[in-house]
């Protein structure tokens, strides 16, 4: 039984976060190239508050634009753009694809610090999955 209250303390540790805001990475790769990396370099990670439209910030986001051909002038071009979200009500914790004229992007959306610093949400998922697995585990042959 002390098996039990020690991993439930140990999970609770790394699965409840502080009360405080969301820290995320917050960058546009056309402005600076570093925000194109698999993982940004931590002077890009910003605490997000309400620090923009009086809101309260409660996800990351990571957007990644691929403008295939010339458009109003403007060249062919890549970008990823990471920032704090606010309005998570369909795609929270997911991905979804948009395509237009010339053009597409995918956006996901991730709800722990820094989340949007992996190439996608579904590394976080996995690990999650893998930490329940391994309790599971431990729970059974206590």
């Amino acid at each position: 039984m002390q098996y039990v209250a020690i991993i439930g303390a140990l999970f609770l540790t790394v699965a409840v976060q502080e009360g405080s805001a969301i820290r995320c990475y917050e960058c546009n790769s056309h402005n600076d190239s570093r925000c194109a990396l698999d993982i940004p370099p931590n002077d890009l990670s910003i605490e997000c508050g309400n620090h923009k439209h009086g809101v309260t910030y409660t996800f990351c986001r990571k957007i990644t634009q691929i403008i295939e051909f010339a458009v109003n002038n403007l060249p062919p071009d890549n970008r990823v753009i990471r920032t704090c979200g606010w309005d998570d009500s369909a795609y929270k914790n997911a991905c979804y694809q948009r395509a237009g004229f010339g053009g597409r992007q995918e956006v996901c959306a991730c709800s722990t610090d820094n989340c949007n610093g992996s190439t996608s949400i579904q590394g976080t998922l996995a690990i999650i999955g893998a930490a329940l697995a391994a309790t599971f585990l431990i729970f059974r042959t206590v």
